[in-house]
């Protein structure tokens, strides 16, 4: 006797809450993809449909179950459960289509462990999100200060869109919490990795994107942005350079000049990570990272000055 189909959802996140559910109440049930003879201990598609079947005997109390753990808003039936309520609310964004955010919150190494094969990462969704990124800084610079010439305007943005910038805000935003990993990034710590952040941030952008168009993505990142934008622009007037105050400070303590050095790369070719450090006397004084060397140079200068107080 085939199973019956007892739930249907986009989200691979939502068929575990169910299934969970129903083997808490001593209910096996199955995970069966568009094909109906097909069954799969595992979502075939991110964005696809996933069918909760149980035995027949006992769909009725699978229903009964499922139905006790809705929550009824008038006529309408929202999901058992929403993991991503909270970042929503933080954002100040709410997806139609929730399978966006959860792809953009995919990470490569959760789409490896699928079986099937059919889950998709964010990476394609980050390379989008980096040209969203870019354009909404450069036309918001463009309008905000029209006196800034090209290296002005280049040096706020580089400040703005740099691996470091943009995983201070996914931190901010708790989006290392939300993140969908595969069981060794998760206990190499991966909800705390800069660049693995910074990929998801801009991610997260593109699904805004996709899912309200261009308006939606621009309102998200000056809500998001403006500050930075802003500080970005105080510290070009200033002409912070940390690299020669870092040199300034070692000279009047009578210690050799700093050396530079790139202590590794990763990320894809289209958004290369540095890691830069400052080295005195063999010592390592700051490390930072960044997508241009000199951006990571720049930190690990600032970083140095920090430990020499």
């Amino acid at each position: 006797m085939p199973p019956v189909t007892v739930f249907t959802t986009p989200s691979d996140i939502e068929a575990s809450v169910v299934t969970a559910l129903l083997d808490s109440h001593g209910i096996a049930s199955f995970r069966i993809s568009g094909n109906p003879q097909a069954i799969w201990p595992m979502t075939v598609n991110s964005l696809g449909q996933i069918r909760i079947a149980v035995p027949e005997s006992v769909a009725d109390e699978a229903r009964r179950i499922i139905d006790s753990h809705r929550e009824d808003v008038g006529t309408k039936v929202v999901r058992l459960r929403d993991e991503f309520e909270g970042l929503q609310r933080r954002i100040n964004y709410r997806f139609k289509d929730r399978g966006l955010l959860e792809h953009a919150l995919t990470h490569k190494s959760r789409a490896a462990e699928d079986a099937s094969g059919g889950v998709a990462d964010n990476e394609s969704l980050e390379f989008l999100g980096d040209a969203v990124l870019g354009l909404v800084v450069a036309d918001v610079l463009f309008r905000r200060f029209p006196d800034y010439d090209e290296g002005q305007k280049s040096k706020v943005k580089a400040s703005v869109v740099s691996t470091a910038s943009l995983a201070r805000h996914a931190e901010q935003m708790g989006l290392g919490d939300h993140l969908l990993l595969g069981r060794g990034e998760e206990k190499t710590g991966g909800r705390f990795k800069q660049a693995l952040l910074a990929d998801a941030y801009e991610a997260l952008i593109a699904a805004v994107y996709l899912d309200g168009g261009f308006d939606a993505a621009t309102e998200f990142l000056q809500r998001e942005l403006l500050e930075a934008i802003d500080l970005g622009a105080s510290q070009t007037i200033v002409g912070q350079d940390y690299k020669s105050a870092l040199q300034e400070r070692l000279q009047a303590l009578g210690h050799a000049l700093p050396e530079y050095r790139v202590a590794g790369e990763t990320g894809p070719d289209h958004r290369k990570v540095f890691r830069v450090e400052v080295v005195v006397h063999g010592e390592v004084l700051g490390a930072a990272s960044g997508n241009a060397k000199k951006e990571a140079e720049q930190e690990a200068a600032r970083l140095a000055l920090d430990k020499l107080g």
